[in-house]
């Protein structure tokens, strides 16, 4: 019994340390050492540049791009501004000004060292101090601590504080694309964020092998890795770029991300704000910046590429364990062949029966599909009970964390209570035989599939480890198999809860599968244990109580707002206004313009202003005519040569105009068209540009100092050219033209999608 509860300790204390060891425990102060990392010293920059938005083209994005210059200044470093348009590959045409400043090394013929983030926020109320708030600061402290040492590195240190990030990359595209200096960089450390807490993870950005920029990470050492090849290959996948991914792409440039993704709600919202950065989050993001700049500050990177590709992954006390993708095969054939050869020795040694093995796939296999369909269907349920949830674009709520713990438990006591049915003392090692096995087919398909995820046939050596020890012991030595159970705790458990934080809880059923493919694995200690029945009771009550604990905190407060939204449109073609709304479920505040029973807004999706989850109006109703002040729009320089037409338009804005954007009918086809002196993007070997367009969009101009927007355009000579021009303001509060109350306390203005705006729409005819 002594050896039991030990052996249940070791278990619960390694699921703890799994999770523990993700972050710093400590915060470093305010009088720690001048030449080390201060939380609490680079928090002081944040309070200052975290006052209000500052997104492109409004005042409070001057005056944070002035502070940081003036810091950097203030650390004896010679800055520049770097200003000019670019048009990303979203579409989007902005003109940024990043801060450039360079700490010149002995070796100037070497590749240089970029440490890089952004200072804009995203428009219109994001407040941005995590996204990227806290890597400015993260660069600012570090900065001042590397210098403070007096010692000149070996590379130039490059900084780059980019600006228009959240419009498309715009600042990252014009430092790669139009300054000197990019040709010089060598390694890229960039610093973001996609919420305001958690753990930093690591993301390699490269076109090549990762093989040396992995050997050189873990000869860094930072304390605290969070790190794995499947977080990468993930990553790969989804529609979330940085600027590093401009590096990568357009100058071949290697770099490590280092983004922290949890707290995801607070994410681009007003919520973005110094008091819920979390404070252990931002001392992480240091203690990967210090010990990675004294490193490449004086490694050769020269020679970061590589044709070789590692799996790596944290490990509690190991730090980042890395081995070459080579070894996938090797291991995932010698772990085959050993299970092979046990099951033969099992069953000539008769310590397991085929009669247990077949109940063992049966419950284990059942209790997989029973939790995953269970957790699905129930998250389903829950979006329908609670619609308000819908309004969370981001797609994790508040009270996520506990829903998660909440399926969690339910999974543990689901698969305790099927377990409980087909236990004896003697067939612990047969019904061993199933879980191993699945485990198994995973490690062969993602060898072929998915090789960043190759790192699970680890613990499975550890679990066929195990399996030897029940067939060679009657009763076997239970801390001893404890300890063999480490494995697959210290590297599976962090992704129960990173898949639904980094993915949405709509995949938490993915949770609910490794709960179960864990628990198999744990078998050589948990087999033994009696009453699980019991246990599967305890279980389903903690569950419970994970469930009421969301369910009372699933209203929307001051801590938790609501988000939403809304517009005033003005249609100037024919003279009618309009209010919308993205809301699935309208509030108080929402009624007040589009009372009970408004329309449908879908129809005004046709022509719809980008976002990021292609969100579109869900209503609309009539609202009042006001007097909106039009752009003033000069055609000029309409000719025609041979079979083109070629014209100017010069669209001119007489309020403070935040963002244009212009549409046309697909059936337009346009031959060339320059925008503020830079060319619209066309697909290789086409003879259009714009030729792929969504909802008729043609790009979006994200307006500073309320600078005009200038085309030049060709088009087939007979073709009647129309556009439709949409502008927008983020004033609809502020603007004296209305009476909008401030929202309640409970609400938050909806990120992602645009609001608090007064859109106007009118058509440019070119006949």
């Amino acid at each position: 019994m002594f050896k039991k509860g030990i052996a249940l300790l070791l278990i619960i204390c390694s699921i703890y340390i799994s999770f523990d060891a993700l972050l710093p425990n400590t915060i470093s102060t305010i009088d720690a050492n001048k030449n080390e990392f201060s939380t609490a010293r680079a928090l002081t920059h944040l309070a200052e540049i975290s006052k209000k938005p500052h997104f492109v083209g409004n005042t409070e994005h001057k005056n944070v791009r002035n502070y940081i210059e003036k810091q950097l200044q203030h650390l004896g470093l010679e800055t520049e501004i770097q200003e000019g348009y670019t048009i990303s590959q979203w579409g989007n045409l902005a003109k940024a000004k990043n801060i450039i400043a360079k700490i010149k090394g002995s070796n100037p013929s070497g590749k240089a060292l970029m440490l890089l983030t952004h200072y804009d926020s995203n428009p219109h109320s994001s407040i941005g101090a995590s996204d990227a708030g806290s890597g400015v600061i993260t660069i600012l402290e570090g900065l001042r601590a590397y210098l403070s040492e007096g010692k000149t590195p070996k590379n130039d240190i490059i900084i780059l504080i980019s600006d228009a990030e959240e419009l498309g990359l715009n600042g990252a595209d014009l430092f790669v694309n139009q300054h000197e200096w990019s040709k010089d960089v060598g390694l890229v450390l960039n610093f973001e964020a996609r919420g305001s807490g958690g753990p930093s993870y690591m993301l390699i950005e490269t076109n090549n092998g990762n093989a040396n920029l992995m050997k050189a990470f873990v000869e860094a050492n930072p304390k605290y890795p969070v790190a794995n090849s499947l977080a990468y290959s993930i990553y790969k996948m989804l529609p979330n770029d940085t600027d590093l991914t401009v590096f990568r792409k357009d100058g071949d440039i290697n770099g490590f991300n280092f983004a922290f993704i949890d707290d995801h709600f607070d994410y681009h919202t007003a919520l973005d704000t110094y008091d819920r950065l979390n404070r252990n989050t931002l001392e992480h993001q240091g203690s990967y910046l210090m010990p990675l700049l004294h490193y490449f500050a004086d490694a050769d990177l020269n020679n970061l590429k590589s044709n070789e590709d590692y799996i790596y992954v944290n490990v509690p006390y190991f730090g980042t364990v890395i081995y070459p993708f080579n070894w996938v095969f090797p291991m995932l054939i010698i772990a085959v062949v050993a299970f092979i050869g046990l099951l033969v020795y099992g069953f000539k040694n008769k310590t397991i029966k085929q009669r247990e093995i077949t109940k063992g796939f049966y419950v284990f296999i059942t209790a997989l599909i029973i939790c995953g369909v269970f957790t699905f269907l129930s998250w389903k349920l829950i979006n329908t009970l609670y619609p308000g949830y819908g309004e969370l674009l981001h797609g994790f709520t508040y009270n996520g964390h506990s829903y998660i713990w909440c399926f969690v438990l339910f999974s543990l006591g689901i698969i305790f209570y099927s377990y409980h049915k087909v236990y004896t003392p003697s067939n612990t090692a047969s019904l061993l035989v199933a879980p191993i096995t699945l485990w198994l087919i995973i490690c062969t398909l993602v060898a072929f599939n998915l090789k960043g995820a190759s790192f699970f046939i680890i613990p499975v050596f550890s679990a066929l480890l195990a399996f030897y020890i029940l067939l060679k012991q009657q009763k076997p030595n239970l801390i001893l198999l404890a300890l063999l159970c480490i494995p697959v705790l210290f590297i599976i458990t962090p992704l129960i809860k990173m898949f639904p934080v980094g993915l949405g809880l709509k995949i938490v059923f993915v949770s609910a599968i490794f709960v179960v493919l864990i628990f198999g694995l744990t078998l050589p200690v948990i087999g033994f244990f009696k009453h699980k029945k019991r246990w599967s009771y305890l279980l389903f009550f903690f569950g419970i109580v994970f469930f009421f604990k969301a369910h009372f905190n699933s209203k929307f407060t001051a801590d938790t707002p609501k988000p939403n939204s809304l517009v005033y449109i003005l249609n100037y073609d024919d003279n009618t206004a309009l209010w919308a709304t993205y809301d699935n479920t309208l509030d108080s505040w929402t009624k007040n313009f589009l009372g009970e029973a408004p329309e449908d807004g879908s129809f005004l999706n046709e022509n719809i202003f980008n976002s990021k989850y292609a969100s579109g109006f869900t209503y609309a109703s009539k609202a009042p005519l006001k007097t909106i002040s039009k752009p003033k729009i000069e055609i000029s320089n309409d000719t025609i040569i041979g079979d083109k037409r070629h014209f100017n338009i010069c669209i001119m804005p007489t309020r403070a105009v935040q963002r244009m954007e212009l549409f046309s009918d697909s059936t337009n086809v346009y031959h060339s068209f320059k925008i503020n002196g830079v060319d619209a993007y066309r697909a290789e070997a086409s003879d259009f540009v714009f030729e792929t367009r969504e909802h008729n969009r043609l790009f979006s101009y994200y307006v500073s100092g309320n600078e005009p927007l200038e085309l030049f355009i060709s088009v087939p000579a007979t073709q009647k050219t129309t556009l439709l021009l949409h502008e927008a303001t983020f004033d609809l509060l502020e603007n004296n033209q209305f009476t909008v109350p401030k929202r309640e306390q409970n609400m938050i203005p909806k990120p992602f999608v645009l609001n608090d705006a007064i859109l106007t729409k009118q058509s440019i005819n070119i006949n």
